[in-house]
């Protein structure tokens, strides 16, 4: 049903287990204004696909990138730092407007001093995340040389470093071990969710299509008309059919093609589309209106000028007329097709999909479309085992209007998460499926009617089934109203997971924790507590303006299977690598970087920070490793952004596997 409803479920797989990440370069340069004014320049170098958050972040939102200057006597800051304009969007999980830069980033401060000095000296902290992961917040030093105006000073940080004696013994007095004392465990592979998952949810759409009574009544009068245009030469007709159904697949693709320049302009602007306010409420009315034109209020059609065009293009014969024949199927049956594209569309809009998921999902509506058409004219006789058109059409296009009904309600719902309206909680949603999948049940009952409806005399054995499965699914909506005495929320629904608010949106059991889960926020504790109960440890190298670290608290932790493991099977350790509380100052040490050079850590997220990049080699969140507390051991592969239930239980079912074999 969730497969149904949603057509496309875009994933990204699992990132490297090993990988420090650096994204960002730096550079300075002066521009000299006058004898006494100079204009600091520092332009950051960004990778493809991340983002450097603004100088201006609402509180409670991700960190903002921070300028500092040590200025020597005699010099003032004249103004603000001023940066570039950037793009703003309405982030989802923050609930906030944030601006953020791609690709590169230019910051000035202007200075003025009557003393001669070489060089001004300063800091800039940043955070920077891409759409699956974020890396802890950043200090790099930064040097202006004033008397080489207008050249550009690559930073590069002091190699200096400390003994590994010494850092060994700081590393025990901070984590109570040293990285040798870690085992890590054999690499393993956890399957990835791949175009061919998303191809085939496009096909399930097609044949959803096929079911309709624009297109259905096409295949036999299409075959028809090819078999008996070849004549006596059987397998040129047959050669036509198969081309005309490769146009049909054709045509969809082409469909898909604005949004790859799209992508190719702003890899992000898929996802800004999604997580844009505005637009998920057109969506909103959009679907509303496709599902009323389902069942059969009014009929959405393109142009008649665009099917008189496409119908003159067909009299051009060869290649080039079957191809216009295609175009008019596609154009003619768009009342029918045009409702499933646009789910097919938005679902890859709001998974963070990108074109190329679009594109599989298009093919697989394409091919789902054409290849009746060919395998019909290949095989004539297959042609009798099919139903004859009847009302049975126009019930496939009502059942969909209650689908694209139903769906209409997640994007009103992603609106109202994004503003917190507080609109569309978690028990008016409910409440409203359970109105519109509760009407589909006695609508399939023959207790409904609309328009094009013919008159029910007598149930088929498949509307009684499909009456009853729907009525069970309304059961199944009911059951979400179930309190969870352990989170104190409403009991999540796994169908819905991804689909419904999370269960902690609520009027009447508000919840602000993840879940009410035990989790301990110190290292040391927490394994003390696992060797105590003789579990096996999460950790979860996290952060407080993590985006995807949310996600996965909201909509994959609140999994009930998944909670279950959290909660019965596995001690819980979080680690902020942002958290900006300070250090007792007996832990306030130098330590080496990974990647070369040295650093003082001040507070307790550059504490957990320098745990994940030593121990773990990764500095992104979020980051789930699986510990045996008692022999040091890694039981599996560690994952980052998971969203996917299944993966993510694997990985979970896994280490514990691995613990229990011990």
């Amino acid at each position: 049903m969730k497969k149904l409803l949603l057509l496309v479920m875009l994933i990204f797989g699992v990132k490297g287990f090993s990988q420090i990440l650096d994204p960002v370069k730096w550079t300075t340069s002066v521009e000299k204004i006058s004898d006494t004014k100079y204009k600091l320049l520092t332009q950051a170098s960004i990778e493809t696909g991340w983002h450097l958050y603004s100088q201006d972040v609402p509180l409670d939102g991700p960190i903002p990138t921070t300028f500092t200057y040590q200025l020597n006597e005699g010099f003032t800051r004249s103004g603000i730092t001023i940066e570039e304009e950037g793009h703003t969007v309405d982030d989802p999980v923050f609930q906030m407007k944030i601006k953020f830069f791609e690709n590169s980033a230019t910051f000035e401060q202007v200075v003025e001093g009557t003393d001669n000095f070489n060089e001004i000296k300063g800091t800039v902290e940043f955070m920077v995340c891409d759409d699956t992961r974020c890396l802890p917040p950043t200090e790099v030093d930064l040097v202006f040389k004033l008397n080489t105006s207008g050249s550009s000073n690559d930073l590069e940080q002091e190699q200096h470093t400390i003994s590994d004696a010494d850092n060994d013994e700081i590393n025990n007095l901070l984590y109570g071990m040293v990285p040798n004392d870690i085992k890590l465990t054999n690499k393993t592979s956890v399957k990835k969710k791949s175009l061919w998952t998303i191809f085939g949810l496009g096909f399930l759409g097609g044949l959803l299509a096929l079911l309709t009574p624009c297109v259905f009544p096409m295949i036999p009068l299409t075959v028809s008309f090819f078999t008996k245009k070849g004549g006596t030469d059987r397998s040129s007709g047959i050669s036509k059919a198969i081309i005309y159904g490769f146009f049909i697949l054709l045509v969809y693709l082409i469909l898909s093609i604005p949004f790859h320049l799209l992508d190719s302009i702003n890899p992000d602007i898929l996802n800004e589309i999604s997580t844009n306010v505005w637009l998920n409420i057109i969506f909103f009315v959009i679907f509303v209106f496709f599902a009323f034109s389902f069942f059969g209020y009014y009929e959405l059609t393109l142009p008649a000028s665009w099917t008189t065009k496409t119908t003159q293009g067909e009299n051009a014969g060869g290649l080039i007329g079957i191809f216009f024949m295609a175009l008019t199927l596609a154009i003619v049956s768009f009342s029918c097709t045009g409702p499933i594209l646009g789910s097919l569309l938005a679902g890859s809009l709001t998974a963070d999909g990108g074109a190329w998921q679009l594109t599989a999902g298009m093919a697989g509506f394409g091919v789902s479309l054409g290849l009746p058409f060919a395998l019909f004219a290949m095989f004539p006789n297959m042609m009798n085992a099919l139903p004859k058109s009847g009302g049975w059409l126009n019930t496939t296009k009502v059942i969909l209007g209650f689908l694209e009904l139903a769906l209409a309600f997640k994007f009103l719902s992603n609106a109202d998460l994004v503003e917190h309206w507080g609109l569309l909680k978690i028990e008016p949603f409910l409440i409203l499926w359970i109105i519109i999948f509760g009407g589909l049940a006695l609508y399939l009952f023959g207790k409904l009617k609309f328009p094009h409806d013919s008159p029910v005399t007598k149930l088929s054995f498949f509307r009684i089934s499909g009456a009853i499965l729907v009525t069970a699914f309304t059961i199944y909506l009911i059951s979400g109203f179930r309190l969870n005495k352990e989170t104190n929320t409403f009991s999540s629904l796994t169908l819905l997971s991804g689909l419904a608010p999370p269960v902690g949106y609520s009027w009447l059991y508000p919840s602000e924790s993840t879940n009410n889960l035990n989790t301990f926020k110190d290292l040391k504790a927490g394994l003390i507590y696992a060797k105590k109960v003789n579990k096996p440890v999460m950790i979860d190298f996290t952060g407080y303006a993590c985006v995807n670290c949310r996600k996965m608290e909201e909509h994959v932790w609140s999994i009930d299977r998944i909670d279950k493991y959290l909660r019965d099977e596995y001690v819980l350790i979080s680690l902020y690598v942002d958290d900006k509380k300070d250090l007792p100052e007996t832990q306030q040490v130098e330590v080496n970087r990974v990647n070369g050079g040295k650093r003082l850590l001040i507070d307790y997220g550059h504490k957990w920070a320098n745990f994940q990049t030593q121990f773990f080699k990764s500095n992104s969140q979020p980051y789930y490793v699986l510990f045996d507390a008692n022999s040091n051991e890694v039981l599996t592969e560690p994952v980052g952004y998971t969203p996917d239930e299944d993966e993510y239980a694997a990985f979970l079912e896994k280490g514990l596997q691995a613990f229990n074999k011990k």
